[in-house]
Order: structure tokens, then sequence, then C-alpha cells
């Protein structure tokens, strides 16, 4: 019913736009188009929006935004179920004719007493077939006040079954299958005839999803069965687990994926951590998106779930800050220190991002160390005076005020001054270096002091000591 071309690898990401795109959502997205990049086939996103009650229009963009951030991009037009209805409506009538599909006037209650009628008896509870037509079979007489939904008429007997992409072959009895309801009594047809005929339309060749969708596929197999049309390769993907080995929900991190934008991820880290959730390539731990995609083979998805390590994408992200290109980082970080009411051509960015890449493991974090040199004021908290601060250092510090004032403002300086303090005072470097550290930026822990003092420049440092 599509003029694809047959060899075409043709991959869908289809998500309901009732909430954001999630982790699983995003590996879902990101492991799909890794695959048709890596066949030289087609991308596609659908929306998949006939949940009028619960979609939301902020739920759609959100999903877009956050494949945008990602680099996954559709490589045709965005479908959209609601805009399908027409198609829709035509193939029920299809099916209606040919005996595929049936109307059903069992209201919701007749419904609920066959099914705790076979409960009961110890089998499946499901529709009895009570409209269902058989040869020789005599229908009820049709209500005349009830609209009737449509169903399925799913074979009764034998298997339906496919070879999936990652958990192996898969089989269920038909007989256990219901007639599913594939239109409501209003009209609206339901999720699984909508995505087999959108899959069908599409020409998808391949779909990978998570593998809560196991009990849709042979229902969707069916229905694309009776249409006599080539049926799509299936691929479940088992799903991520929290750190505690649980079912990933909000406390581990299953947020909206452009949270992690917001908290200083970089995309290409994201995308990374992403792929070895349940892929991987040899021992490869860090590879670029042109790598995942030459690399990316079906075979090398894990059966089994994965988890959850918000240690394991810290560490990611802060090799490729460290990796980045200066420039890049500073292009990144200045809206936050402009947000911040400070002049980011104050004071040398480059080379105070130059000093911290290293040590940051978000932007976030980057642009925290940075925005030290930015302040006017430094605070610092009564334990680290209490811990660190004494007369003596105070005597050290007053030492290193008066000579800081002769001196002209170069590193050869600095240093000369800070060496003469040692030796002079017979201390180690730690103890003219950590208080230095917690007057001129609050912390105990920063680079290289004399490269900190540097770039602080001699009238930030001379003023900040001389307040504290």
């Amino acid at each position: 019913m599509n003029s694809y071309n047959n060899n075409t690898v043709r991959v869908r990401f289809a998500p309901s736009p009732t909430g954001f795109l999630h982790l699983g959502g995003a590996r879902t997205a990101l492991f799909s188009w890794a695959f048709a990049k890596h066949n030289n086939g087609i991308f596609l996103l659908r929306i998949e929006d006939t949940d009028i009650k619960r979609s939301t229009k902020e739920a759609i963009k959100s999903i877009i935004d956050g494949m945008s951030w990602l680099g996954i991009t559709s490589d045709e037009e965005i479908i959209y179920q609601t805009q399908r209805m027409d198609r829709y409506r035509e193939l029920l009538k299809k099916m209606l004719k040919a005996g595929t599909a049936y109307y059903c006037y069992s209201s919701t209650e007749e419904i609920e007493k066959m099914r705790e009628k076979a409960r009961k008896n110890g089998a499946k509870p499901k529709y009895d077939g009570t409209w269902r037509p058989e040869l020789n079979k005599t229908l009820p007489n049709i209500p005349e006040d009830r609209n009737p939904t449509i169903r399925f008429k799913n074979p009764s007997t034998g298997i339906v079954s496919w070879n999936d992409l990652v958990k192996g072959r898969i089989s269920f009895k038909n007989e256990e299958l219901d007639d599913l309801v594939i239109a409501r009594s209003d009209g609206t047809p339901t999720y699984n005839f909508c995505v087999a005929i959108d899959d069908l339309d599409m020409g998808i060749s391949h779909v990978l999803r998570g593998d809560d969708h196991v009990n849709n596929t042979p229902r969707q197999i069916n229905i694309l069965k009776s249409l006599n049309v080539k049926i799509p390769e299936y691929g479940h993907l088992p799903m991520i687990l929290g750190t505690d080995g649980e079912k990933l929900s909000k406390r581990h991190g299953a947020m909206n994926i452009m949270e992690y934008k917001l908290q200083g991820y970089l995309p290409e880290a994201m995308v990374n951590y992403l792929a070895r959730l349940g892929w991987s390539h040899n021992n490869d731990e860090i590879f670029s998106t042109e790598q995942l995609i030459k690399w990316f083979d079906i075979k090398h998805l894990s059966k089994s779930p994965s988890q959850w390590d918000p240690k394991k994408l810290d560490w990611i992200n802060s090799y490729y800050i460290k990796n980045k290109d200066t420039h890049i980082l500073a292009s990144m970080i200045i809206p936050m220190i402009v947000e911040h009411n400070y002049d980011p051509n104050e004071n040398d960015l480059n080379s105070i991002i130059d000093l911290f890449k290293e040590r940051s493991n978000s932007l976030n974090k980057l642009a925290e160390n940075t925005m030290i040199f930015y302040k006017e004021n430094i605070e610092i908290t009564d334990d680290l005076k209490n811990r660190y601060i004494d007369e003596k250092t105070i005597h050290l510090i007053s030492k290193f005020i008066h000579m800081a004032n002769k001196i002209e403002w170069k590193m050869e300086e600095i240093d000369r001054i800070i060496k003469t303090i040692i030796s002079e005072n017979n201390i180690i470097m730690k103890q003219i270096a950590l208080p230095l550290r917690i007057y001129l930026t609050g912390e105990t822990n920063t680079p290289s002091i004399n490269k900190v003092l540097f770039l602080l420049g001699k009238d930030k440092v001379l003023s900040r000591l001389s307040k504290a």
C-alpha cells in the first residue's frame, strides 16, 4: 500500500505527548535513530496524540526540543495521529467489509460479567465473542439505544510469533488474545489499531521500543496480517533500572531530558551515556556520535535491564567538558554569568575556564567556579574560619598583602613573594596557600593558588584580603 523501497530501513520513534521526553524514551529514540543511520536508512518521528484529554502542546514541544538537543531529528515531516482520522476510518470500513472486524454492542457491564465468569472458571478474562460473526451463528438482536464499538476479529487458533531483534523468538497463542476493540463507541480508533496502520502507511521496516510493548506486538501483527501487508521486524528494549535496582522513577533521575541540559550536561555526553545503557562496542566507554552510528549493531543490544548510574554520567560529562574547545565552553557559560549581572569581559574568561574545566563535571559547576573571579565579596563560613584561620595565618596574610602591594602583577613575581614568605617563616606551601584560597574564593580546594592569584588580578586580591 506504499511506494517505499522494500530494501530501505525505515525506523520510527512514536512517543505519546502526555508527558515530557524521559530517559527511557530518549534512549529508544537514540537507538532507533542510530540503527537507521547505520543502515543508511530513514528515521521518523510520529506523535501519538489521540489521547486528546491528556496530550498537550507543551509535551509535544518538550519531546521535539529534547530530541533536537540530543541531535536526533526526523528525516521526514513529523506525523501526528490526530491528522490521520480519515485514513483510520477508511481502513475500519474496509475491515468491516472484509469480515476481519465487526460491530460489538456489548455494554461495559456485560463485558465485565464475561470476564468475571472467565476468572471463576480459571480462564483468561476476556471478551466471550457474543457479537463475533461465525458461520451458522445467529447474533443477538441489536440494541436500539447503544452505539457499537468495532472489534478486530482475531484468529481463534494458531500461534502468532516473531523473531525479536533483541529478545529472540517470542510466541503467543491466538486463543489467549482478545478480540480487541479497534474503534470506540464514539468512533475514535484505539491505540493498537492506529499504531499498526501508521507503521503500514509510513513504510516502517523495523520497530525498536520498550519491552512494555511486547504484549501489544501480537495484536498489531495480526491486524497487519489481516490486511495482507508486510510485517515490520520488532525489537523490544529492556527497561532502565534505578541505582537501587528498582524501576527508574523521578527520584532516580527519570525526569524531562531537558532538565539535564539545565543541570549543565552536554548533549554529546548524554548521547554517549544513553548509548551505553543497553548497548556496547567492545569495552569502549567514550565515543562520538559518528562512532556510535558506525558501530551500532543491533546484535549488541543487551537482553537484560540496564542500571542508571548518575556518577558514570558525571564522569562522561566531565570528560567532554575537559576536551571541549575553551571558546565554545565560554559561549555556553556566558549567559549564566550575565544572568548573575556580571560582565564576562571583566576578566580573562578563557584563561579562567582553562583553569577549571578539568575540575568541572557540569557546565553549571564550571560557571560557578568562574564566577568566583567576578564577585565583589567572598563569603567565608564560620566553620572555615574556625578550622583554618588563626593569629598565625592572619600574620602570614598580612605579610602577603604588604609584599603584594609592591610588585608588578606577574606570575614570576607572585611565585617569588610566596616562596619568600614560606622561607622566612619556616612553613610549607599549604600553610600560606590554604588561607589564601579561603580568603580569596571561600573554598579550600582550587587549582594552583599562583594561577588563581594572577587571574583574579592585583586589585581584587588586595581588596578581598584586606576586607577579610
